[in-house]
Formats: structure tokens, C-alpha cells, sequence
């Protein structure tokens, strides 16, 4: 692939080297087996015809060549595998998912991520996805439901950088919430097990928003809206207000979340094949999502408000994760150096498991870079904090 002049000089200034870019054809992709689907591995590998390698440094990853094809094989239509690259397997495993956890993934389109934490997460704890496309969500819940992963997941339709519901299992222990207007539980509608018919009232409200515009910022002014919640999530039998009560400052100490995943908006540069689409989408079109200036300072002021909220809502002791798959320092270091000058109780913490991925040490101590040359793998960065008390 040819890169533009203004492509290159964007790398050189980011201290990039070009010749990532050359990777495109080694870089192979990668799937995740769903735990216990490994029995069916010489089936999967004689459909497809092709030899899955094993990934040694992540378990249930595979990688296969690029040019092959999954999703018409059996085991993909039957939700034994996904397709996920392995630092983004990186990057959820870096949280360090125990049982019983609440974990908030803030950034949750296209999915992969998020069926990754469901299927760390097991019988026990909540999930709660955000995003602001209400069509990537859907595409989100379409996945979840797929590989059946969904029984202890919700899926919010809303602004992440200021979503502020904690998990409702927490909320139920607490008696700390914004008080709402006083309304006997028989009065209030509670929610029954999800199914994907809604009822007239909530479908005549959506369209209206679509009508008026459903920009962001209208997200945020109103509630997020609740398009997908698992038996087990929290959700039924709860009366609506309870679902939106939202908690102060000490509820947030001690009733936020355990994990918290923000995979940031940003000019994707570090994955070769969305800058590989620019040679179908026309270069111009990388101009205005990639190097336009004005872009980037905007995309530095949304990548820093989710960062922060991401943190307002972990509890003391929670580890979050802040990942981008750009390469450049202005969306990762610069970043994460802003938000730690900021945030006092904030710290770097170092990711145990990294001592065995193929990655590099990022300009700060304790971050990670992924790349295509060094990895293997499609380019993210990555920084684990956790909440201290003060």
C-alpha cells in the first residue's frame, strides 16, 4: 500500500515509522474460542481449511492467515468463535476480571470487547455496555445474543462522558441514591424479562427523538435508553425510577463499578485495515478523519471527558483501562499525563500479565503499545489505573 505524502508526514511527526504500514499482508488475524468450543478445534480447522496457531501469551486466541475467511463456517454461525484482535484481547484481560465483578465497558461498539468480558465474567457480576450510536449498540446486542452471552449484561444507549448509573445490584444495597419522587413500588411500572418487541409507548417515544435529531448532545439531556438487558443482569422485577436513581459522591466510593473499560473514540491509525479502507474510501476522506487538526483537538477533549468519567464511576480499588487504537502520543501519553495532573487519587499501575506480550513500553512508565511490526497484532495503546482512597 502506497501511503499519501500527508499520511506520511503525520507518522513522522507522531514519531511513527512508515514502514508499519508494510505489515498488511503478515499481520494475521485473529478469533477467540468461547472456553470449553477447543473440542471442536480440528472440525473448525478442516471447514475452513486452514491450520488455527495457538496464542501462547492469550488464552483462546488463534491466529490465521488474513486472506481467510470464517464467517460462513459452521462454527461461527453457531457462536463458538469471534473474530477479536489479540491486543484488544490484551486490553480487556489487563482488567483482570474476577468473579462477582460489576465492570462498565464505556466505548462498548462494535462488541468483540464486550463479549470478551461476558465470557470472563461467567455466572456471577453485572456488565454494562455504553455508546453513543444506538446502531453500533444494537449491533452489540445482536452479538451478545448470539454467542449467549448476554443473561448478565445491559445496554444503554447514552453519552459516555456522562453516564451515571452504577450497578444496580450495588444500588439495591445502598441508601445513598438522589432521591426521586416518592411513588409506592405497586404504582410503578417494573421491568419483565426483555424481549425484543417493545411496547407502543417506548417505540413511539424513540422514533420522536430520531425525528427531533438524536445527536449527542440531546443524549445529554435525557435518560440513557435501555435497549437490551440479560435474566440475570439486575433489571427485571425493578421498578424504572430505581433503574435511573443516580448516587453522589460517596455512592460513587463505594458502590461504583470494580472495572471499568474505555476504549476511546479516536483516528484509528493504528489499525491497518481501516487506514487500508482509504484506498477505496479516496485519501481526501483521510484528511478529514485522520490528519485534520481541528479533528484531533476535539477527539483529545472527548478521549479525556471518558477517561474521567470512566474513573468518576470505578470505586476505591477498581482498576480501569484506557485503551486507543491510535499510535500517536497526543491521543494516549498526553492524554493519560492531563487526566493524572487532574485526578489526584488517580495511579498508574503496572499490568502483570504484559511481562509475556509481545509489546513495547509506551513514553509513560507502565503504559503499553501494541504494533503491527513488533505485535503482530493491530496497533493500541494501553493504561491501567486504579482508584485510591484520599
Amino acid at each position: 500500500m502506497e501511503l499519501p505524502e500527508a499520511f506520511v508526514d503525520f507518522l513522522n511527526k507522531n514519531g511513527l515509522d512508515p514502514s508499519i504500514y508494510t505489515a498488511i499482508d503478515s499481520t494475521p488475524r485473529y478469533i477467540r474460542l468461547k472456553p470449553g468450543c477447543e473440542l471442536y478445534l480440528e472440525n473448525i480447522e478442516a471447514e475452513i481449511k486452514c491450520k488455527l496457531q495457538k496464542v501462547e501469551w492469550l488464552p483462546h486466541f488463534y491466529s490465521l492467515p488474513p486472506h481467510v475467511q470464517i464467517a460462513n463456517s459452521k462454527a461461527y454461525r453457531e457462536g463458538k468463535l469471534y473474530g477479536i484482535d489479540a491486543a484488544s484481547g490484551a486490553a480487556v484481560t489487563a482488567l483482570d476480571i474476577t468473579p462477582g465483578d460489576h465492570i462498565l465497558d464505556l466505548c462498548a461498539a462494535p462488541g468483540a470487547k464486550l463479549c470478551m468480558i461476558s465470557d470472563l465474567l461467567g455466572s456471577s457480576g453485572t456488565l454494562t455496555g455504553v455508546d453513543v450510536a444506538r446502531h453500533r449498540l444494537a449491533a452489540c446486542r445482536t452479538m451478545l445474543q448470539k454467542y449467549a452471552l448476554g443473561d448478565r449484561c445491559r445496554l444503554f444507549v447514552a453519552d459516555g462522558t456522562t453516564f451515571s448509573l452504577l450497578p444496580i445490584l450495588a444500588q439495591l444495597n445502598s441508601k445513598i441514591f438522589s432521591d426521586r419522587e416518592s411513588v409506592s413500588e405497586e404504582k410503578l411500572d417494573t421491568y419483565r424479562e426483555w424481549t425484543s418487541r417493545r411496547p407502543w409507548k417506548e417505540r413511539k417515544k424513540v422514533n420522536k427523538a430520531q425525528n427531533n435529531g438524536n445527536s449527542q448532545l440531546s443524549l445529554q439531556n435525557q435518560d440513557p435508553e435501555l435497549i437490551f438487558y440479560g435474566l440475570h443482569s439486575g433489571v427485571v422485577g425493578l421498578s424504572k425510577s430505581k433503574l435511573y436513581d443516580i448516587a453522589n459522591g460517596n455512592g460513587l466510593l463505594h458502590y461504583g463499578y470494580d472495572k471499568v473499560l474505555v476504549d476511546a473514540e479516536c483516528t484509528h491509525d493504528g489499525s491497518i485495515k481501516h487506514i487500508q479502507k482509504f484506498e477505496n474510501w479516496g485519501w481526501t476522506t483521510l484528511q478529514r478523519r485522520v490528519l485534520n487538526a481541528e479533528r484531533i483537538d476535539n477527539l483529545n477533549v472527548l478521549q479525556l471527558l471518558l477517561l474521567t468519567n470512566g474513573f468518576k464511576l470505578l470505586k476505591v480499588g477498581g482498576y480501569l483501562v484506557y485503551s486507543t487504537c491510535s499510535l500517536t502520543v497526543a491521543q494516549n501519553e498526553d492524554v493519560v499525563e492531563q487526566f493524572l495532573l487532574q485526578n489526584s487519587s488517580a495511579e498508574l499501575l503496572d499490568i502483570e500479565a504484559a511481562k509475556y506480550w509481545p509489546c513495547k513500553s509506551g513514553q509513560i512508565q507502565k503504559t503499553l503499545r501494541f504494533d503491527p511490526l513488533t505485535s503482530q497484532t493491530s496497533g493500541l495503546f494501553v493504561a491501567k489505573f486504579t482508584k485510591l482512597c484520599t
